[in-house]
């Protein structure tokens, strides 16, 4: 009768917890607050980011985890130090609707785009003073920290089909919102990637000894292999590298935003951009980076329109790659790392 007592006080505050406005935190972050039964009966221990740890007293007699997540809600139970019970279930009404969220996605895409091809269009060939290959990393990296802080808290800021895929295997997005998301990602990439060639026409014509802009096969800072790898390098090459930067893109967004991470909520957007620019340091050279297909899209159908087909040619590797390196990330995260409450009982406190 105890134990049914004491959860009955925890579903009670918990249905209260329900009414709460979910602030998630960047890059598929929520909201968490943590009930107790002590003997000076139910308290709640604090809401928080679900990136943060909480400390509980060992003298607690029962305890309620409620985790708000886009698109998700966890509660896990504990009775005398031991984890009892753990579910998870879809809630969308305490949540913004989809098509919200997806615009958002739509605007952080085009910011991505925006931000990291144009730095590579506008800014890494200037003479004398081009960024080269770090300033373009840094850009990459510097929109998706932007954006995470930006929107994070709207649609988790994935900006790219392959996180949202990978977050989808991993169990922490539905796989029902998936095309959607997808949908609006490119269409923000491929508006940033017309937007980036527009401007690009204007590029030296007013200044003798500026760099210039013709449009060609490798133009808006395309992928490819082949002639189109900065450095040459042929279609297998490129496809091994998409896949394993990709996978450890995914492994690490799962990691940092994981409700055991120490990263908190402004941390794992830092590790996430950092992420990002070491991948793009590691793999311009070879394919100039994707791990995104949205990125890869928006500029090959931009080259397409103007006459130039090659990139688009190539553009199945920069879907299949990605994809298939975040279904990789998602079903090992999940399925080796992610602690299952039907094999692990946790005392509270350790």
């Amino acid at each position: 009768m105890a134990l049914l007592y004491h959860f009955a006080l925890l579903f009670r505050g918990l249905l209260s917890a329900l009414h709460v406005r979910c602030e998630s935190t960047p890059s598929g972050g929520g909201y968490e607050t943590n009930l107790e039964i002590a003997e000076g009966g139910l308290r709640p221990v604090g809401s928080k980011s679900r990136n943060t740890r909480s400390i509980v007293s060992k003298s607690v007699i029962a305890r309620a985890n409620l985790i708000l997540t886009p698109g998700n809600m966890s509660v896990t139970l504990s009775y005398d130090g031991i984890r009892a019970s753990n579910f998870t279930h879809l809630n969308e009404d305490v949540f913004m609707p989809l098509m919200t969220r997806a615009f958002a996605e739509l605007i952080g895409t085009f910011w991505l785009v925006l931000g990291g091809c144009g730095a590579a269009v506008f800014a890494a060939g200037v003479p004398d003073v081009g960024i080269g290959y770090l300033g373009v990393s840094l850009a990459f990296g510097l929109t998706v920290v932007t954006m995470a802080y930006a929107i994070g808290h709207i649609s988790g800021c994935h900006l790219n089909p392959a996180v949202s895929l990978g977050l989808a295997v991993g169990g922490r997005f539905p796989f029902a919102e998936l095309p959607v998301y997808v949908i609006f990602q490119v269409i923000g990439a491929t508006i940033a990637a017309f937007l980036i060639w527009y401007i690009a026409q204007d590029m030296g014509i007013y200044k003798e000894g500026q760099a210039t802009f013709e449009l060609a096969a490798n133009s808006l800072a395309v992928n490819g292999y082949g002639e189109l790898s900065p450095q040459g390098y042929g279609m297998v090459t490129g496809l091994v590298t998409e896949i394993v930067m990709t996978m450890m893109f995914l492994f690490i967004i799962l990691g940092v935003t994981e409700p055991r991470s120490s990263a908190t909520g402004v941390a794992a957007g830092l590790a996430i951009g950092l992420t990002l620019t070491l991948i793009h340091l590691i793999s311009i050279p070879i394919t100039n980076t994707s791990v995104n297909p949205a990125r890869s899209t928006g500029p090959a159908l931009a080259l397409l329109t103007g006459g130039q087909g090659l990139a688009a040619s190539q553009l199945w590797l920069f879907w299949v790659g990605p994809l298939i390196g975040a279904a990789i990330a998602g079903l090992l995260y999940r399925g080796v790392f992610e602690l299952k409450s039907s094999t692990q009982a946790t005392h509270l406190g350790d």
